[in-house]
C-alpha cells in the first residue's frame, strides 16, 4: 500500500488548524508556520507543478493527490478534504473539512466551499448495458466557479457546470445546470430562488418596513438594557469608580469615554454610576497642561507618565484626543488646554509630517494620525487658536493632492490585505478632516467604487469575520459620498445586508463585542461584549440604517466621535 504524497511531512495530529484553518492566520505561531512550510515542501517535492501562494494552509490530514495544483494566496485546504485531478484557485478560497474536489476545476477569487461538499468534474459512461458502469469510459468537461461565490455544506456540483460571479448555492443543493451571476440557488436540482442585491419595488417596500421594525425593536431593547451594559463594566473600588471595557479588564481612558457616548446615545444623559460633573472634572484633570495630551491609565486607575513623543503626539494619546475631547463635548465642556504640539505647527511642519508618513506600508496608521491631527486642530480652535501660517489649510490641501484619482483613496491595495488598509485609513483620515470640517470628498465616485469592491472581500464582510472597525470603515465613506447617487442601489443593498447582520449580534445585558460573535471565535477577547464594541456598533447601525433610509426608526443619532454632522466650519 503506497503512502500519501506527503507522508514524510510532520504529522501534528488533530490540531485545531486542521479543522478550523481560518484561525491559522491569526493564531499560528512560528512553530506552526514552520510545520506548514514543511507540509507544503513535502507536497512540492513529490509534484514539482504544485504552487502555493502567500499565506496558504494545507492540512496534513487532507488527501492532496492532484496531478496539478495552484492554491491562491490566503487559501486553505482543511482536514479530510480529498483532491484529485487539476485544481487552480484564486485568492481567499476555502476547501473546508471533508470536501471532495475532483477533476479539472477552476475557482476564481474568494470562493468559499462548505464542509462535506463535492465538486465532481467527471462522469462515468453508462449507456452500454453490456458493460459494467465502472468499466465504461470516463468523460470530463470541468467545473468553473467565478469570483465571490459561496457554496454551502453538503452541496454537489456536477461536471460541466459554470457558476457565475457572486452566486450563492444553498446547503444540500445538487447543481445540475449553470448558475447565473449573483443568483441564489437551492434545492435538488438547484434552481434560482432570488437574486443578490435586487428585488421588485413591492418587495423592497415590504422589506424596508420589516427592517425598520427590526431596527426599532433593537433600539428599544438596547435602551432598556443600557444600564445593565454599563454597570457590568463599572468598578467602584478603582479611584472613586472607573469603567473597564469588559469585566476582567483594566481601566482605560477610552472606556470612560465609551460609557459617556453610549449613555448619551441611548439615554440622553451621562452614565449613572457617577455624577456627570464628577466625570467631567476627571476628564479635564487628565489633560497634561504642558503638552495638552491625555496619558493612559495603569491597572490601579492612575495615569502613567506620558511617553516621550516624536512629533505632536503618539501612542494612546492620539486616540485620547478624539475620545476625551468628544466625551467632554457631550458633557457640555471642553479640554482646559490646547494641544501644544499641534498649536506650534505651521504649514511647512504639516506638509513635512504628512510626507514622512508610511503611506505605502501602513495607510491605516496614516489615516489615524491625520484623524488625531485634524481633531487637535478642532479643539484648539475652541481656544481661539487657528494654527500658525495656515497649518490646518495645509493639512486639508495636501490631502486633496494625495488622493488617487483611480481609487479616491490615499493608498493602493496590496496583495495580502487587498483594500483593507487603504479603505480603513481613508475612513480615519476623512473623519477627522473632510467630514469633521464639512468639506467634500475628492473623487467621490471612485471612493464608492473602491469601498464596494472592498465590501466584496469576504475576509472582512462575511458574518463571522466582521469587526466594528472594518464595517464602520465601509459604512462611513459610503454615507459621506451618498449624495452623488452613484451606485445607490448597490449601496443600499449592502447596507441592508450588513445592518441585518449587526442587529443579530447584540448580547442581552452585555451589548456588542468588537468582533461579531461566532462559534469558531467565541473564546477570542475581541468576541466578548464590551463598551468599545457597543459604542462602535451603535454608530454603525445608525449609518447603515440611514443609508437604507430607516434611521428614524432608531430614535437616536450619534453626537460624539462618530457624529455624522460637521463639528465645525472653516468659514
Amino acid at each position: 500500500m503506497s503512502e500519501p504524497a506527503h507522508a514524510d511531512a510532520p504529522q501534528p495530529g488533530h490540531h485545531v488548524f486542521d479543522y478550523t484553518p481560518w484561525n491559522y492566520w491569526t493564531d499560528a505561531d512560528d512553530h506552526d508556520r514552520d510545520q506548514q512550510r514543511r507540509v507544503q515542501q513535502a507536497l512540492k517535492k513529490d509534484n514539482e507543478s504544485y504552487q502555493f501562494g502567500e499565506n496558504t494552509f494545507v492540512s496534513p490530514l487532507a488527501a492532496v493527490q492532484n496531478e496539478h495544483l495552484v492554491l491562491g494566496a490566503h487559501s486553505y485546504i482543511a482536514a479530510g478534504a480529498y483532491l484529485t485531478g487539476t485544481l487552480n484557485t484564486g485568492r481567499d478560497c476555502t476547501i473546508n473539512p471533508y470536501t471532495t474536489v475532483r477533476g479539472a476545476i477552476e475557482l476564481g477569487d474568494a470562493v468559499r466551499i462548505g464542509a462535506h461538499t463535492s465538486l465532481l468534474a467527471f462522469n462515468h459512461g453508462f449507456e452500454d448495458l453490456h458493460t459494467e458502469v465502472f468499466r465504461q469510459p470516463i468523460t470530463s468537461q470541468g467545473i468553473r466557479i467565478g469570483n465571490d461565490v459561496w457554496i454551502g455544506s453538503h452541496v454537489v456540483v456536477l461536471d460541466g457546470i459554470t457558476v457565475g460571479d457572486g452566486a450563492v448555492i444553498g446547503a444540500g443543493s445538487v447543481v445540475t445546470k449553470d448558475v447565473p451571476p449573483a443568483a441564489v440557488v437551492g434545492g435538488n436540482p438547484a434552481r434560482v430562488l432570488r437574486w443578490r442585491g435586487t428585488s421588485s419595488a413591492a418587495t423592497t417596500a415590504g422589506r424596508r418596513t420589516d427592517l425598520a421594525e427590526a431596527v426599532a425593536a433593537f433600539a428599544g431593547t438596547a435602551r432598556a438594557q443600557t444600564e445593565d451594559v454599563l454597570n457590568r463594566c463599572f468598578i467602584p473600588e478603582l479611584e472613586g469608580g472607573l469603567f473597564v471595557d469588559a469585566p476582567g479588564g483594566g481601566p482605560t481612558v477610552r472606556a470612560q469615554c465609551d460609557a459617556i457616548e453610549i449613555a448619551d446615545l441611548l439615554l440622553g444623559r451621562a452614565p449613572a454610576p457617577l455624577p456627570a460633573e464628577s466625570q467631567l472634572e476627571r476628564l479635564r484633570s487628565w489633560q497634561d497642561p504642558d503638552t495638552g495630551l491625555v496619558a493612559s491609565l495603569g491597572p490601579d486607575g492612575r495615569q502613567v507618565p506620558l511617553p516621550v513623543v516624536d512629533g505632536p503626539f503618539s501612542g494612546d494619546a492620539e486616540y485620547h484626543i478624539l475620545c476625551v475631547g468628544y466625551a467632554l463635548d457631550l458633557l457640555g465642556s471642553a479640554f482646559p488646554h490646547p494641544i501644544r504640539g499641534v498649536d506650534t505647527m505651521d504649514a511647512a511642519d504639516v506638509i513635512a509630517a504628512l510626507d514622512t508618513l508610511p503611506w505605502r506600508e501602513d495607510p491605516w496608521y496614516c489615516g489615524a494620525w491625520i484623524d488625531s491631527l485634524g481633531t487637535a486642530f478642532l479643539w484648539n480652535r475652541g481656544h481661539g487658536r487657528r494654527g500658525r501660517s495656515g497649518a490646518l489649510e495645509a493639512l486639508l490641501g495636501r490631502l486633496l493632492t494625495l488622493a488617487d484619482s483611480r481609487t479616491g483613496l490615499w493608498a493602493q491595495p496590496n496583495a495580502v490585505d487587498g483594500l483593507l488598509l487603504p479603505v480603513n485609513g481613508f475612513y480615519r483620515g476623512s473623519r477627522g478632516t473632510l467630514a469633521q470640517f464639512g468639506l467634500p470628498v475628492p473623487y467621490p465616485e471612485r471612493v464608492i467604487d473602491s469601498v464596494l469592491e472592498h465590501a466584496r472581500d469576504v475576509r472582512y464582510t462575511r458574518p463571522d469575520r466582521q469587526t466594528a472597525c472594518n464595517i464602520l470603515d465601509i459604512a462611513h465613506p459610503l454615507w459621506l459620498t451618498r449624495a452623488t447617487g452613484y451606485r445607490a442601489d448597490e449601496t443600499v443593498a449592502l447596507a441592508r445586508r450588513l445592518l441585518t447582520d449587526a442587529l443579530g449580534n447584540w448580547v442581552d445585558g452585555q451589548g456588542f463585542a468588537f468582533k461579531a460573535p461566532h462559534p469558531t471565535t467565541r473564546s477570542a477577547r475581541e468576541s466578548r461584549p464590551g463598551l468599545q464594541g457597543t459604542e462602535m456598533w451603535l454608530s454603525i447601525i445608525w449609518y447603515l440604517s440611514d443609508l437604507a433610509g430607516i434611521s428614524e426608526a432608531l430614535g437616536y443619532r450619534p453626537r460624539g466621535v462618530h457624529r455624522p454632522e460637521p463639528a465645525a466650519s472653516l468659514h
